[in-house]
């Protein structure tokens, strides 16, 4: 009783505001007697017979037809319910209102309904009470997910090419004891260009990682990255007969690149000169950066998520955290992640040089790359691939897995500013930071390791230290160093491959050194930034940045794991 006595008044005064919502000046109206207008002609271009007659000229519509319909929906968004169908209330409502000649009030008048609106009429009154409730116009709305329970992410397996070691517990020992793999580059003809060494990888080998035919094929940057993939997998115990025990569903691969495979574009250009019929049908797929991420799904049959993200130098932190938010979501229970790169050729070199972006210290390789040191003069390139096996933390427990260390999460930016140079407030970075910390709940109090992006440029590397400073200014124990100083600028691979180092970190409880820092910049305070020695670290947060070019910034968490 209360429903009908409420929802008649209130679905009438629905109606009426629908109608008298706009003027007969308003498009909606036009556009409503157009389309009236044209379905009065049948196909023979005989007039139809009209439901209802527009005094005013400005629309035909019947009350109990599409009409009435489409201008309550145009007006609130939604249609009334099946019960005010059902109801009285439609016609009810009208003759209430409007009466005999209540039309006249806005231009029409009533005439007869034809056999197909009586029956939509009598459909309308079925004597029972009128439902206040309205539903929405589309029927199929999307039901709300359930609130997931905090999905914890942990590392639970890693997996290297490195100029300084291809096996993670080697790369790190190498960093701990301050070796640098920066070398003259050997891999092609350089003496012509001004910059003529690299973070080179002299020795690296696919076998028992890539079919043989597929080596012979494929870019480094893919065959560095499946390698790494596979490796991290068998670093995080996944046996071949697990591998086929895990849902595949629910495992994705997010491994990117900055530049893809180079060697392969640039030995398809070549073959064009002489014609297109001398093309590897391989050229283009072998070219794109996601296809490393692809060929290494297929061959696991993974059916998750398989993509790749290419932000310059940042790419491999942003596939890092875009694969936790795959975990956290509740999508995957296991990811592969990172990054990798090999543009140690001509025109990788030649383009980074026309940047003005490259050491030119040929007489000294291993001591070029010097972050924060006064002498500095650029990046010295490097090749390689990081990869990260990131494992939802129940899944990980239940199969025993080692952990390395717990991801807390990170945060992505974008100065706006240039297209190569650094913000020369840092602003980007500073935002980056605050927002990361901000996301992953942690207190930077609590931040008191810190592996820089610091890629030895004479702008970047002091930007990033004030930015850093800005931040984690208060905190005493806070300690920074830069694995650049002896891998060289890995590009894409530099996160994946500098995350492995801050896990390691965590797990050991050292902290490799600076080398190189002889003469430090003016205004750095040595006692935060780590000497040319390893140093005794117990970390409670640590922190991985990466920066590429166009100004993206990304910062991401990681934590020794707490059973809590």
């Amino acid at each position: 009783m209360v429903a009908s006595s409420v929802a008649s008044p209130l679905c009438t005064w629905l109606v009426a505001a629908c109608m008298s919502v706009s003027s007969e000046k308003d498009q909606f109206w036009n556009s409503c007697c157009n389309f009236q207008s044209s379905k009065l002609l049948g196909r023979s271009g005989r007039r139809r017979k009209s439901i209802t007659k527009c005094n005013s000229g400005s629309l035909g519509s019947s009350v109990n037809g599409y009409g009435m319909l489409s201008s309550w929906h145009t007006c609130f968004g939604f249609v009334p319910c099946e019960e005010y169908y059902k109801s009285e209330g439609l016609s009810a409502s009208f003759s209430s209102l409007f009466a005999e000649n209540a039309f006249s009030v806005f231009g029409f008048k009533q005439v007869p309904l034809n056999r197909r609106q009586r029956r939509m009429s009598s459909a309308a009154h079925s004597g029972k009470p009128m439902a206040v409730a309205v539903q929405p116009a589309k029927e199929a709305t999307a039901k709300k997910k359930p609130l997931m329970r905090n999905r914890r992410v942990v590392v639970t397996g890693v997996g290297v090419v490195s100029p300084i070691g291809h096996d993670p517990d080697k790369f790190y020992s190498n960093l701990l004891e301050g070796i640098s793999g920066i070398s003259q580059i050997e891999a092609f003809d350089c003496s012509e260009f001004p910059s003529r060494i690299a973070g080179e990888i002299k020795e690296f080998s696919t076998d028992g990682w890539v079919a043989p035919k597929l080596s012979k094929r494929a870019d480094k940057f893919m065959l560095y990255m499946l390698t790494a993939g596979k490796k991290a997998l068998a670093d995080g115990g996944i046996t071949e007969d697990l591998l086929q025990d895990l849902d595949k569903a629910r495992c994705g691969v997010l491994i990117g690149s900055a530049l893809g495979g180079m060697q392969v574009f640039h030995d398809g250009i070549e073959a064009l000169q002489v014609s297109y019929k001398k093309m590897n049908p391989f050229c283009v797929p072998f070219a794109t950066s996601n296809m490393g991420a692809a060929m290494l799904a297929i061959d696991l049959g993974w059916m998750g998520p398989s993509y790749s993200i290419s932000t310059a130098c940042a790419t491999s932190n942003f596939c890092i955290l875009s694969a936790a938010n795959h975990i956290i979501r509740g999508e995957t229970d296991m990811m592969l992640c990172g990054g990798s790169d090999s543009a140690i050729i001509p025109i990788g070199l030649g383009g980074f040089t026309a940047c003005g972006a490259l050491s030119q210290r040929n007489s000294d390789p291993t001591r070029a790359s010097c972050p924060w040191d006064v002498d500095r003069d650029g990046f010295v390139i490097g090749e390689g691939s990081g990869v990260l096996l990131l494992e939802e933390l129940e899944h990980a427990k239940k199969r025993k897995a080692k952990i390395y260390a717990e991801f807390l999460g990170g945060s992505f930016t974008s100065d706006a500013y240039h297209m190569i140079e650094p913000h020369p407030e840092g602003s980007g970075v500073i935002l980056c930071i605050e927002k990361a910390l901000a996301q992953s709940g942690v207190k930077r109090e609590d931040v008191n390791y810190i592996n820089a992006h610091a890629a030895s440029t004479p702008a970047g590397d002091l930007n990033e230290y004030l930015a850093i400073l800005h931040c984690f200014k208060e905190n005493p124990e806070l300690k920074i160093n830069s694995t650049k100083s002896m891998t060289g600028h890995l590009l894409g691979a530099a996160g994946a491959v500098e995350a492995i180092a801050t896990v390691k970190a965590i797990h050991t409880g050292w902290v490799h050194p600076n080398i190189n820092l002889e003469n430090p910049d003016k205004g750095l305070d040595m006692n935060v930034l780590v000497g040319s020695k390893k140093e005794r670290l117990d970390i409670k947060v640590a922190l991985s940045n990466s920066f590429g070019f166009g100004g993206h910034n990304s910062s991401i968490l990681f934590a020794p794991y707490k059973n809590v």
